[in-house]
C-alpha cells in the first residue's frame, strides 16, 4: 500500500470513529457550552484526549493536561488510562490510577469536562434520549436544571391554586463560594457543588424537587408541605452542609447555605414561577444579610 494511500485510510478511519456511526460513544455533557451533547464515537483504534493539537478529542480548558488520557479498546470493552494529568481522570468520581474498564452509563470526567459513555445495539434511542436528559438535568451535579424547575413549578402551582393546598419553595445558596474557588480552585468548587447536592438528595420525597437553578444557587420545591414544615426542613437542610465538612485531596472545607423561604396557600390568583421564586430570593438575601447560614422564612 502506498504512502498516501495509507494516509488516506488512517483519515477516513479516524473520521469515521468520530462521525458517530458506532455502537459505543462519549456524550460530552459538561460545561454546557457549544460542546453540549456532541457525540464521539469509539472504534477500533486509541481515542486520545487533552488539550494538545494531536488529540482525537481536544479539549479547550485550563484543567485539562496536553496529554490527559487515552481510551483503548480491549477484550472487556473499553479501558480508560491516565497520563499522569495534572488534575486526574475520573470514572464515576473515583479517580482511575489503574486502568480502569467503561460500563455502559458510566461518567468520565478529564479536568473541568464530564462525558457519558454509552453502547449497545440500541444507542440512537440511548443517545436521543441521553440528549432529553440534558435538557432537564444540570451535567455537573445530576440533579434537575433551572429549566425544568421552571415547568415544575408552574404545574404545581396550578394545582396548588385549584385545590387551595399549599406549596413551599426553598432557596439555598452556597455562602463565601467565592472564597472557596479562589482559595482551592474550580476544580475543588465543583466538587463542593456535587458533593452538597448528594447530601441533599436525600432531604426531598419523590413528589418534591431539588433543581439547581444556577451558580452555586439551588431550590428545593415541597408540595403540600405548609409554612412551619417548610421552615423545619430548610433547619434540616442548613444543619446537614453546616454539620459534615466537605473534603477534597487532603483539604477539610467547612461550607455553610443560607436558605429563604416562601409558602403559598393557593387562592394568591395567577401566582407564577418567577413570582414565588423572587418572594423565596428576597428571604435568602435577609439570611444572607442577617450573617448567613441561618434561614429566613414567610
Amino acid at each position: 500500500m502506498s504512502e498516501r494511500s495509507l494516509e488516506t485510510l488512517v483519515t477516513s478511519r479516524k473520521q469515521l470513529l468520530l462521525s458517530g456511526d458506532s455502537a459505543n460513544c462519549l456524550v460530552h455533557i459538561y460545561p454546557t457550552n457549544q460542546s453540549i451533547g456532541r457525540r464521539y464515537a469509539l472504534g477500533v483504534d486509541t481515542l486520545r484526549l487533552g488539550r494538545g493539537d494531536d488529540n482525537d478529542i481536544r479539549i479547550h480548558d485550563n484543567s485539562v493536561s496536553r496529554r490527559h488520557a487515552v481510551i483503548e479498546p480491549d477484550s472487556d470493552g473499553y479501558l480508560v488510562l491516565d497520563l499522569g494529568s495534572t488534575n486526574g481522570t475520573f470514572v464515576n468520581d473515583q479517580q482511575v490510577t489503574t486502568p480502569t474498564v467503561l460500563r455502559d452509563g458510566n461518567f468520565l470526567r478529564v479536568g473541568n469536562c464530564i462525558y457519558k459513555f454509552l453502547t449497545g445495539g440500541n444507542i440512537e434511542a440511548d443517545y436521543h434520549e441521553e440528549i432529553y436528559r440534558l435538557t432537564i438535568t444540570d451535567g455537573l451535579t445530576n440533579i434537575n436544571n433551572h429549566r425544568f424547575l421552571i415547568d415544575f413549578l408552574d404545574r404545581e402551582l396550578a394545582r396548588s391554586i385549584r385545590h387551595e393546598r399549599p406549596l413551599s419553595v426553598l432557596m439555598l445558596d452556597l455562602d463565601h463560594f467565592k472564597q472557596v474557588n479562589d482559595k482551592h480552585g474550580h476544580l475543588c468548587g465543583d466538587h463542593v457543588l456535587r458533593e452538597l447536592s448528594h447530601r441533599l438528595k436525600s432531604f426531598v420525597r419523590r413528589e418534591d424537587l431539588f433543581a439547581r437553578y444556577g451558580g452555586e444557587e439551588f431550590a428545593m420545591v415541597l408540595v403540600e408541605t405548609n409554612s412551619n414544615e417548610a421552615g423545619s426542613a430548610a433547619e434540616r437542610v442548613r444543619a446537614a452542609v453546616a454539620n459534615q465538612p466537605f473534603r477534597y485531596e487532603g483539604n477539610v472545607l467547612n461550607c455553610t447555605v443560607s436558605i429563604g423561604v416562601t409558602t403559598t396557600i393557593g387562592g394568591e390568583g395567577e401566582l407564577t414561577p418567577a413570582e414565588i421564586l423572587k418572594r423565596a430570593d428576597v428571604n435568602l438575601y435577609k439570611a444572607k444579610h442577617a450573617g448567613r447560614n441561618r434561614v429566613v422564612s414567610s
